[in-house]
């Protein structure tokens, strides 16, 4: 951990001034000798200090969400929360949100944690007026998760939906409120972005369980 925890201080040092950073990250990567799991750590959690900073002035505490319409970056909150339950890496980056590192993406699909991950999302949600959960369309099963989050939004009393949906990205942008996502470049376009999944992990789990970078 400490030639990682070096790597992140240079690749923080390099990318403040500017340098690009895929080069930065490789550079960083290749001085170190670094195997392919530990440049995704410096990838997913080290950024320039000014971006990271901005992001974490700008992201709201959860509760800022009572009475509020709140949006959901769908499967990025399940897959963050599904990690974590498993006993997965998850990683606190340098713009203070919460990230996994298990690069699931694309190989998603609905499994045994996705349940409980989605009972807590709506438990932390209680508070608001209204959900609407946007799922990406393309990932297996969207349509079947969509709609058990229905249900379980009605069960929990909540307003909103659930639906899958070929580019959640424009939608997410275009809701007028709070956002949850970890999506760096969603975060540096949206008003009011939220770290939900990670703000429910802080609470779960115990501070040593968090991968970190300073």
């Amino acid at each position: 951990m400490t030639v990682l925890l070096r790597a992140a201080e240079e690749l923080r040092y390099l990318l403040g001034r500017g340098y690009p950073r895929e080069r930065c990250l490789e550079l960083v990567g290749d001085r170190h000798a670094l195997a392919a799991g530990q440049r995704h750590l410096l990838r997913r959690g080290v950024l320039a200090p000014e971006l990271a900073a901005s992001r974490r002035a700008r992201l709201l505490p959860l509760a800022a969400l009572a009475g509020r319409a709140v949006a959901l970056d769908g499967h990025n909150q399940l897959i963050t929360l599904e990690t974590a339950l498993m006993g997965g890496v998850v990683l606190l980056a340098d713009d203070g949100v919460v990230r996994d590192i298990s690069g699931r993406g694309r190989g998603y699909a609905p499994g045994a944690q996705t349940e409980a991950a989605a009972g807590l999302l709506l438990q932390a949600l209680a508070p608001a007026a209204r959900v609407e959960i946007y799922l990406d369309a393309p990932l297996s099963k969207s349509g079947e998760l969509a709609a058990r989050l229905r249900a379980m939004l009605a069960q929990a009393g909540l307003a909103g939906g659930a639906q899958a949906v070929a580019v959640p990205e424009r939608l997410l942008l275009a809701h007028q409120g709070p956002v949850a996502t970890s999506d760096g470049h969603l975060l540096d376009q949206l008003l009011e972005p939220l770290d939900l999944a990670g703000a429910i992990i802080r609470q779960l789990l115990p501070p040593e369980r968090l991968v970190r970078f300073g």
